[in-house]
This record gives C-alpha cells, structure tokens and sequence, in this order.
C-alpha cells in the first residue's frame, strides 16, 4: 500500500463548499477522506459523489447502528455511492454486523466493513457510567473479536489499542485508528491540545503499534497549509513503517 494511502482526512465541515477546499489544497499529497455524520446531515450524498467522482476514495463514517435489515439496506445504499469503507457499532451485535457485511458483498463497490469498537472519547469511567464493567482495553478486544467473526474487514479503534489487537486478534484485518495528533504540541492538532479525544498517540506511534489507517483532522485542517501537514503525517508513517521492516 502506498504510504499516502494509509492517510484518511477527516472532513469534518458543515458545507460542500468547504469539504472541496479542503480537498483542493491538499491536492495529491492524500487519496482518502472521511466524510462522517456533520457534513453528511449538511449536504447529504453528492459531496460524497461528487468526491468519488473526482478519483478521492471515501470512507463514510456513519457508524450505522440498528436492527440487522435496516443496517444492511443502509450499507446497500451507502455502497451505490462508490465508497472504499464505511463504519458500523460493533456493539449492534453478530447478527447486525453480519447483514452489513453480507449487504457490501453483495454490492458492486463492495466497501470494507470497518466495526467500531469503543469511541475514542471515552474512558475507563465513561464506560462504567453507561453499565460496562471493565476496562477499554478489554472491551475493544472483545467487539473487536465479535466483529471479525462476523466478517468485518476491520475495526475502529484508538491507537492506544491497536498493539493489543494485533497481538491478540493477529493481522488479517485493518486497523483504522483516530485519536491521531502531531508530537509537537505548537502545531495545530498538537498532542498539547486533546480536545475531546481521550485516548492519543502521533502518527509514528500509531502505526507502530500496529495501525493500518490513521484518521487525521484538525492537525491537517487547522494548518496553515493542510498539503504541507499532510506530507508531514505520511512522511512520519513511512518512517515507522520503514523502523519496522528494519528490526
């Protein structure tokens, strides 16, 4: 896979206007972008035809959750749209996972499946505040095991738990992680400013630990050249990919 690959932009916007400048700028140095629940309720489908359309790959990050047949008719019209991936809850269950993955298969686009695990927004007291007894690390691994069963192509999850993953699930799958920010804390998006993310890491720590896709937003968008922060996350990457090939 070529090292631009691995980089997904997060376009999280509320105008079509918008997404297309972001994209504009950042030109070739990225292929893949992320157009979740904040630009989707604000311009519905065609920014993201008109983005497949224009060569970018999509990864729609709705993060279906329902009852199996809903999910699976919601997978089947996400696929018409010509998308490379989109998100589902692991937490909707076998039988809801399965439908979703039996919907993409059966599409003519056939976009990877990718199961959410835990939010990289919550913690260890988040989860008991909603009823689930133990740690994030132990609930990721268990949706993360539910969802590959199931079929899913690969899971979400903070980068925190992605060396675990692989150590536990093995590495037939993909691990897609947000919760990407740059070491330097005076760079936009800098590990110096969390913002709502609880579970960090830089992109060089990230695929160290076993991440296939980093999922990257303010430290692009708020930079004053989102090309240029862009390079600099992929040219992080190939530097970890390049430590592990090495030792």
């Amino acid at each position: 896979m070529p090292n631009p690959d691995r980089l997904i932009v997060a376009l999280d916007v509320s105008s079509a206007a918008q997404a297309r400048r972001i994209v504009q700028s950042i030109g070739e140095s990225a292929s893949t972008y992320k157009i979740g629940k904040q630009l989707f309720t604000a311009e519905g489908p065609q920014i993201v035809r008109d983005l497949v359309s224009s060569g970018r790959k999509i990864f729609l990050d709705l993060k279906f959750h329902d009852i199996p047949n809903t999910v699976a008719g919601a997978v089947s019209e996400a696929a018409k749209l010509g998308i490379s991936m989109l998100t589902v809850h692991a937490s909707g269950g076998s039988k809801m996972l399965k439908a979703a993955v039996e919907a993409a298969a059966q599409s003519a686009a056939k976009p990877m499946v990718l199961a959410v695990t835990v939010l990289t927004s919550l913690s260890d007291n988040d989860l008991e505040e909603i009823g689930i007894a133990g740690q994030v690390q132990t609930q990721v691994l268990r949706l993360g095991s539910l969802a590959l069963k199931a079929g899913c192509g690969g899971l979400v999850a903070s980068p925190l738990e992605a060396r675990e993953l692989r150590s536990e699930l093995g590495n037939g799958f993909a691990i897609i992680t947000p919760g990407i920010r740059m070491g330097d804390p005076t760079l936009p998006g800098g590990s110096g400013r969390p913002d709502d993310q609880a579970r960090l890491l830089t992109p060089k720590e990230a695929i160290a630990a076993g991440a296939t896709y980093l999922v990257v937003g303010r430290p692009i968008l708020e930079a004053a050249s989102p090309a240029r922060a862009a390079e600099l996350i992929v040219a992080e990457v190939a530097e970890a990919l390049h430590q592990s090939t090495s030792t």
